[in-house]
């Protein structure tokens, strides 16, 4: 059983009207606990990992005989509250919170995705990352009869599909390993029946998945700090090329693949929770770090550190002390700005960077300011905000950013500007300084953020920043945002292949 949208009339979008951050796709969380209460485990779990994703939420429950799925737009506290939670029941769940890079937002793409299977099985399922393989995976369920019409514009749902149709043969199990060799591009998943927990990522292990223990069972998240939120110890990270399977007869663990580690290093500059662990490595610390060894490469002289909140406070905190130079909170976040499906006027929209931060007037004013911040992909922002601490009195802006200029798309997950619209892309860094308005501007390099993650090289993905793609991109040029939205006959829709959107015409200019 699935919700219909009609349940909150919650079916429209928000209009995009400002730069936004970097945005991760999902966060995932999976759930096998008999005896306890999953839903609201799940809906906690979600808690932790809403920075993932807020344009959709959606809960699976399993109860050994029937899978209900509950999701729509929204926020995790929007889309859930007491008396859906109570209504689901079960020992096993899937939760899924959104960020769409593949698919619009609309309800039917919305996770987890559900199919039922020949035999009349339910099949849910969520996923964290971007194939780049989507429209061969298309042909493929095409040929194995997958009703591909039915709404859902997403890669996800194309795995969930595929999985349901080979799974009447071979059940789920069985048919992931079959399927998963067949993925190309980022996943993690987290997928359930009646009964059965799963979990897999893909061999490069781009993004982050780990496994956890609970007294009466098992978590599977996107992130540690999800597992803390719910009171699961944390026993390992899923391993890239592996599958895991939770029942009744306890943990199995398959290969499905060699692992090839490519994890993303922009889960370390902006990505994660600052209070996630990745790979051993604190995400916090990493930052921290980060900023100190800013501070060794692009020093300055300055009356006061301070951050852009809430991303660039750990680098801040780093370069101050690195520097020497006072650590101070010169800007105000409002903190419940964030998604929202009410239009704003255009005198509203006109205020831009103001709904998010205010300057401290008292702090800035005759300060030469060190602004830290974690990236820089159009400029908008920054510019707007260089302009609003000078009308605040600084007397100098430096700008420092904790993490190389943004120069690529990102094809595994993460939604950023498309490479025509990336500021570095097409200017150096003294251009950049004078588009944005500071009196400086540096970088951290690509070998002091690699240090600073404390992970080789050799593991890490890094083509956003140097263009070096570690899982091959189609020759086709069938990849982007819109994919399935513009190929004629899925959801009726007869736009063009390529998209306005993420990778659209980047596809084309491959390295």
């Amino acid at each position: 059983m699935v919700t219909d949208p009609s349940a909150t009339g919650r079916t429209d979008t928000e209009e995009h009207t400002e730069e936004q951050e970097p945005r991760e796709e999902c966060g995932v969380f999976g759930v096998w606990a008999p005896g306890e209460d999953v839903a609201k485990l799940t809906y906690y779990g979600l808690y932790a990992l809403q920075h993932r994703g807020q344009e959709a939420a959606g809960i699976s429950v399993g109860d050994g005989s029937k899978v209900v799925v509950f999701k729509d737009l929204g926020l995790v506290s929007q889309v859930f509250d007491e008396q859906v939670l109570s209504s689901l029941h079960g020992h096993v769940a899937v939760g899924h919170c959104r960020y769409s890079t593949t698919g619009s937002t609309t309800w039917e793409n919305a996770q987890p995705t559900f199919r039922t299977t020949a035999t009349g099985s339910g099949l849910s399922l969520g996923h964290n990352g971007n194939l780049v393989n989507t429209a061969e995976l298309l042909m493929k369920a095409r040929e194995v009869g997958v009703d591909t019409r039915h709404g859902a514009t997403t890669d996800s749902d194309l795995v969930c599909g595929l999985l349901a149709a080979a799974a009447a043969d071979l059940g789920i199990e069985q048919a992931a390993m079959q399927l998963l060799p067949t993925l190309r591009g980022a996943f993690c998943l987290a997928f359930s029946d009646e009964s059965t927990l799963y979990a897999a990522r893909d061999p490069q292990g781009v993004r982050p998945l780990v496994l956890g223990r609970l007294e009466r069972g098992w978590v599977v998240a996107s992130e540690t700090a999800a597992l803390d939120i719910v009171g699961a110890s944390f026993v390992r990270e899923v391993e890239p090329g592996e599958l895991i399977a939770i029942d009744e007869n306890g943990l199995r663990s398959s290969r499905f693949a060699n692992p090839e580690p490519k994890g993303c290093i922009f889960e370390y500059v902006y990505l994660a929770r600052p209070d996630t662990t990745i790979a051993g490595r604190s995400v916090h610390a990493t930052r921290v770090e980060i900023g100190r060894r800013l501070a060794h490469e692009h020093p300055v002289e300055a009356d006061l550190v301070i951050p852009v909140p809430e991303s660039g406070t750990p680098a801040a905190i780093g370069y101050a002390q690195a520097s020497g130079i006072p650590y101070g909170s010169g800007l105000v976040k409002n903190a419940y700005v964030g998604r929202t499906f009410i239009q704003p006027s255009q005198t509203i929209r006109q205020l831009g960077i103001r709904l998010k931060l205010n300057p401290l007037r008292d702090v800035i004013r005759g300060k030469r300011l060190v602004v830290v911040d974690d990236s820089i992909v159009r400029g908008n922002t920054q510019r707007a905000l260089v302009r609003m601490l000078r009308e605040a009195g600084a007397l100098e802006v430096h700008v420092r950013i904790a993490s190389p200029p943004v120069k690529w798309p990102c094809f595994y997950g993460i939604d950023f500007a498309s490479r025509a619209e990336l500021i570095a892309n097409g200017l150096d860094d003294d251009g950049i300084r004078r588009s944005i308005g500071s009196d400086s501007l540096g970088y951290v390099s690509l070998e002091q953020l690699v240090a600073a993650s404390e992970q080789p090289r050799t593991r890490l993905c890094t083509a956003c920043f140097d263009g070096d793609y570690p899982i091959p991109l189609p020759e086709d040029a069938l990849i982007g945002k819109h994919l399935l939205e513009g190929i004629r006959g899925v959801a009726g829709s007869a736009a063009p292949v390529l998209a306005n959107g993420y990778g659209a015409e980047d596809a084309l200019r491959r390295p």
